[in-house]
């Protein structure tokens, strides 16, 4: 792994520590195991494919087009895992 990745990986685990700190002060956050697992492979691969790209792609438009629309999908995919906006089966409905 290059520094880029290590910085990558090092984020995602910054992030994920918010909820963890949180549990232990409050009821209102409860994740599971497997909701660390999901947030943690959902941000990590984001974080890696934006960087692919970065390191891919030559043209800054299609860069900044590409990487919105991957973190867009992050958003997409994190909101039917939360809450079930489209109602499909990988949120539990």
């Amino acid at each position: 792994m290059n520094k880029t990745q290590i910085n990558i990986t090092f984020v995602v685990f910054l992030i994920l520590l918010i909820p963890l700190i949180a549990m232990q002060f409050t009821n209102e956050v409860n994740w599971t195991l497997m909701d660390f697992v999901a947030a943690g492979v959902l941000l990590l691969g984001t974080g890696l494919a934006i960087e692919f790209v970065i390191r891919k792609v030559k043209n800054v438009k299609h860069r900044i087009i590409i990487c919105v629309v991957i973190f867009l999908i992050l958003l997409i995919i994190w909101a039917e895992l939360a809450v079930g906006i489209f109602g499909t089966s990988i949120a539990g409905s």
